[in-house]
């Protein structure tokens, strides 16, 4: 056996939906407002894994431009029918609206990696849809939404047959089970003669868990089980909370897995907060006398530590079977470049057997990026568009990026951000920029994000002579001064937290180091770090701040705005991001 500790991807990684095909799993999770799209993992002994590629082109026309915060491609479906995998999704266009003004569409390809074939739309009565296979014929699972004064949000559990071609409805969609409990999520297996429906339940924050109903007929009637599957909800203290939105898989050897979304708190003074976001894990599921499936330790609470079958050819005879340290801090740095190209038409190497088991924590450090790429490598992450939209040259100055200003961080249209997951409550980044601002319309720096009413941002930029007022001096000649400008955004408003004066003839180090609910920012004069204002809350970043529904996760990660003509360029080198677990 080989013990996995969850989560096994860690940092904003949610709604997991794991396939096995042959020995490999693949496990893909949700993207939201952000690309690349649809992120897809693989592992071969559950433990490890490794990014393996994601949905090209799952959003039609490449662009998320004007979607809410925590809107875009939620829970995308992985299935595979023996021949090809399918993915389908959904892309949410209002949020917190009785509209969810949304698009399901479906996608096909040979391999993870590459080749998906362009977005179909189907039947888009809900979110979180998926797909079954049985005998050639293809079924779409969805929930239905009753947007309707008095009416029920969370409707209930449709069905509707596809036309495996043509993608169109079949015969209709039928209601196939109501619940008082909000339930969401569906997706169906069959096993021993019964159709198994596993439900999303409570909601995806502290009440969340996964409910199983089964049928004799796929469209049913089902019968719920009166106990959960999996939650938390009941305990504060279990240390994977807001555990749900499952997904069973049978492995080789004929044991069960459930695949989930748990988030890890942190203790606050002013409450939970989940700053990494909702995470993926797995849990070992045996099959009770009665058949139902249950958490194979008993109960129904995520455990950390889960003994998944190990096949012979999986672990090298080296690795450790049953490795219960807690991983070594994990790095991506680079020296010679900040990102790198990555092939959307070549192949993922298989894992190298002698090869030692990755920390789960930040990626590993890309190669050097010779020319502007179509897209960023993995772990890197843009707002709405693909990176090239705001790419400006990657080749006059080799081991540097140069990013051109764009709108500002709060515009859901066409921000100029490039961010990677923080993955642990222990994190450190810095990075190396060089501009020249004139106008404080002009800025480039790194930044902590959640969404565009929650950062914290350390950015060089113009402001006018010490003691003067902000009356746009530079219009005139006048020629203030370069400046840090620490500021924190959250719901009430943006705030000034240190100005910094430094010299504006050379690049400058940011940095900032997270510590649980703190982040502290800091740049490099003379070769020491010096402080720049005080300690910031983090915690604000974190699905659980505020009012407003939020879905994705911390990031960190650079920037650069001009908010009047574009012109505005920033050079960046050396980017850092080190997740330690505490």
């Amino acid at each position: 056996m080989t013990v996995l500790r969850n989560h096994v991807l860690r940092g904003f990684a949610p709604d997991p939906s794991l396939v096995r095909v042959g020995d490999w799993y693949y496990v893909a999770t949700s993207s939201f407002e952000w690309f690349p799209t649809i992120p897809i993992h693989r592992s071969r002994d559950l433990a490890h894994w490794e990014y393996a590629g994601h949905v090209r082109g799952a959003v039609p026309g490449n662009s998320l431009a004007g979607v809410p915060d925590s809107g875009g491609v939620w829970a995308p479906s992985l299935s595979w029918d023996g021949e090809r995998f399918w993915v389908t999704y959904t892309v949410v266009r209002s949020v917190g609206t009785p509209y969810f003004d949304l698009d399901t569409y479906v996608s096909t390809a040979a391999r993870v990696d590459g080749g998906w074939s362009a977005p179909r739309r189907v039947a888009s009565h809900g979110f979180d849809p998926a797909l079954f296979h049985e005998d050639g014929r293809l079924w779409l699972l969805n929930l239905q939404n009753d947007h309707r004064p008095g009416g029920e949000r969370f409707a209930g559990i449709v069905v509707t047959e596809l036309d495996r071609d043509a993608l169109e409805p079949v015969g209709g969609t039928r209601l196939l089970l109501r619940h008082d409990r909000l339930i969401e999520g569906p997706k169906l297996l069959r096993r021993d003669g019964w159709y198994y429906l596993l439900l999303a339940e409570g909601g995806t924050g502290w009440e969340h868990g996964v409910r199983v109903a089964r049928a004799r007929e796929l469209t049913g009637p089902y019968e719920l089980n009166a106990r959960p599957l999996l939650t938390s909800r009941d305990d504060p203290e279990v240390p994977l909370q807001k555990a749900g939105h499952g997904e069973l898989v049978e492995t080789p050897d004929g044991q069960w897995l459930l695949s989930h979304l748990t988030a890890r708190p942190l203790r606050t003074p002013r409450g939970r907060r989940c700053t990494l976001g909702r995470e993926t894990a797995i849990q070992a599921v045996a099959w009770d006398a009665e058949g139902w499936p249950r958490l194979r330790q008993g109960g129904w609470h995520p455990a950390v530590e889960v003994d998944v079958p190990t096949r012979p050819h999986q672990l090298p005879p080296t690795a450790p079977a049953t490795p219960r340290t807690p991983a070594a801090p994990a790095t991506h740095a680079s020296s010679a470049a900040l990102v790198s190209p990555v092939s959307p038409a070549a192949p993922v190497s298989p894992v190298s057997p002698a090869a030692p088991a990755p920390a789960p924590a930040c990626a590993p450090a890309p190669a050097p990026a010779p020319a502007p790429p179509e897209d960023l490598s993995w772990p890197w992450s843009t707002l709405r568009e693909p990176p090239d939209a705001f790419w400006a040259d990657a080749t006059t100055r080799p081991g540097w990026i140069r990013l051109r200003g764009r709108h500002g961080p709060e515009s859901r249209w066409a921000p100029g951000l490039l961010a990677q997951r923080v993955t642990e409550h222990r994190a450190e980044a810095e990075v190396t920029v060089e501009a020249r601002p004139v106008t404080f319309t002009q800025a480039a720096g790194l930044v902590l994000w959640y969404n565009a009413e929650a950062y914290l941002a350390l950015d060089l930029t113009w402001a006018e002579p010490e003691g003067e007022p902000q009356r746009g001096q530079q219009w005139d000649g006048t020629p203030g001064r370069t400046v840090l400008s620490l500021v924190e955004r959250d719901e009430d408003g943006m705030r000034q937290a240190a100005v910094v004066d430094v010299s504006a003839d050379g690049p400058v180090t940011l940095g900032v180091s997270v510590e649980g609910a703190d982040a502290r920012f800091w740049y490099v004069r003379d070769g020491v770090r010096v402080a720049v204002g005080p300690a910031l809350d983090f915690g604000r970043l974190s699905d659980d701040h505020g009012s407003r529904l939020r879905f994705t996760g911390a990031m960190a990660g650079i920037h650069a705005r001009d908010l009047v003509d574009a012109a505005f360029t920033a050079d960046f080198t050396g980017f850092r991001l080190t997740c330690t677990p505490r």
